[in-house]
């Protein structure tokens, strides 16, 4: 945290405290930021990596139905009422379908690997792709699930903790 930053987070109330931190932290042209996707919601507004950061988003919190930012979270476009992103203590499930994939590189990393809490569907899925009753890996495959893209699945994934840790980036 650079001194500016620093000088912001005691301006404001520690309940605030989130507005400086990804992925609401807006970016100042000297830091760089490495921007790699970009995304609109159905309005047109094309602040998605929320280069302004909180401005112009609504929240919602479904179980305590309030409208405060506080996580878990629906965040949404304040505009349009687009849902964004599901936001969690520790991650973001973003709309896929408001990312503008412009190469097949890009296209391959969105492309679904599987389905959790499958045995909450409201439809059948017959793809091929493994199939899972809760969280993958913590839960029991089902259904059409198929065992060689499993075990495929399963190597890769062990083969990239493996190359990270040798790269020291298991933190």
């Amino acid at each position: 945290m650079d001194a500016a930053e620093a000088k912001f987070k005691e301006s404001v109330p520690e309940k605030d405290h989130w507005k400086t931190k990804a992925p609401y932290k807006v970016h100042d042209p000297q830091d760089h930021f490495d921007v790699k996707y970009e995304a609109s919601c159905h309005c047109g507004k094309d602040d998605i990596n929320f280069t302004h950061g909180h401005h112009d988003l609504e929240w919602y919190d479904p179980t305590s139905k309030s409208i405060e930012h506080q996580l878990p979270c629906k965040v949404r476009c304040s505009f349009c009422h687009s849902p964004i992103m599901d936001e969690g203590r520790n991650m973001i499930l973003l709309f896929p379908s408001l990312v503008h994939l412009k190469t097949d590189e890009a296209k391959a990393k969105f492309k679904p690997r599987l389905h959790m809490f499958y045995e909450q569907r409201v439809m059948d899925i017959p793809d091929g792709l493994p199939k899972w009753s809760g969280i993958n890996d913590d839960s029991d495959l089902i259904e059409d699930s198929p065992p060689e893209e499993v075990k495929e699945n399963e190597r890769k994934r062990e083969q990239k903790r493996k190359e990270k840790f040798a790269k020291g980036e298991n933190k």
